[in-house]
């Protein structure tokens, strides 16, 4: 969209320095506030996923979670899941406060997806919908015994510690292109502290748990072929959620926003958008 606006952010929320950006139209239907996966920032959806809320006419706010990007904190290490929830709702707040009477989404991809659902079932926030992409409520894969071992060990005694992820980045697309972009990008890590997964991996089973409280309308969106983040997860969810849609790209990766099938998946969202939100005739004025 033209005369699109983009404005750096930086603000202290629980004592760390964060760092993101405002995207605004001149005169926004909605606002988004976007959460980032792990390991990322939110700077890796400038090209894709803004851009096309902008020519909804929808507006963006985005920011980097402690321990990512260019906001404050070790890499991969965070003071615990209660930190990460007041840093969502503290995203809310801050678009509320600016843009008081527009509608507001909460979108989230992979851990951000747990983060905005669990923050909404948790009543922190009440948002006018939920757009969850890949969410993190169940790993794909086991990691290894010794690792899971290793780690719970660390959780008791030295929960800060971090240690590599373990990631494999060829599981986020199956564009070859967009592999090497993640690998190269400087502000992506493969850092992470027990502090910082376990709490995560625990939220997203509470969520399941909890799904049927869900209040607001949710997409759900999640390739077939997820090697990072299990789509029967999102499928669990939306059997459990009145409120809840889901739709499954087949042979989608994890980050379906890089992903081939890409069109499939924003014109999926973009539906969603028009049926919540239906736009305004001009001269109608709104409730």
């Amino acid at each position: 969209m033209d005369k699109v606006a983009k404005e750096d952010f930086t603000g202290v929320w629980e004592g760390v320095p964060i760092h993101g950006f405002w995207a605004l139209p001149p005169a926004p239907n909605g606002m988004i506030v976007l959460v980032h996966g792990f390991g990322e920032h939110s700077g890796r959806y400038l090209d894709g996923v803004v851009p096309f809320f902008n020519d909804l006419n929808w507006g963006v706010f985005a920011f980097d979670l402690v321990g990512h990007g260019k906001s404050g904190g070790r890499r991969g290490h965070c003071q615990g899941y209660e930190q990460l929830l007041a840093l969502v709702t503290r995203g809310f707040q801050t678009v509320r406060a600016r843009m008081p009477g527009l509608p507001v989404v909460l979108f989230g991809h992979s851990m951000g997806g747990n983060l905005v659902l669990n923050t909404v079932l948790r009543e922190l926030v009440d948002p006018g919908g939920i757009i969850a992409s890949s969410p993190y409520l169940r790993l794909a894969f086991q990691p290894p015994a010794w690792k899971w071992q290793l780690g719970k060990l660390l959780e008791k005694v030295a929960p800060g510690v971090t240690v590599a992820a373990g990631l494999d980045p060829a599981g986020i697309s199956r564009d070859p292109s967009e592999v090497k972009t993640y690998r190269e990008d400087p502000l992506v890590h493969d850092r992470v502290s027990p502090r910082y997964s376990f709490p995560v991996i625990a939220a997203g089973e509470w969520a399941l748990d909890h799904a049927a409280a869900l209040s607001v309308p949710a997409l759900l969106l999640h390739g077939t072929a997820d090697p990072i983040i299990d789509p029967e997860g999102s499928r669990a969810f939306q059997g459990q959620s009145a409120m809840a849609s889901l739709v499954l790209i087949e042979g989608g990766y994890h980050e379906l926003h890089h992903d081939p099938d890409r069109k499939v998946y924003f014109e999926a969202i973009g539906e969603w958008m028009r049926m919540q939100f239906p736009p305004v005739p001009d001269g109608v004025a709104s409730p």
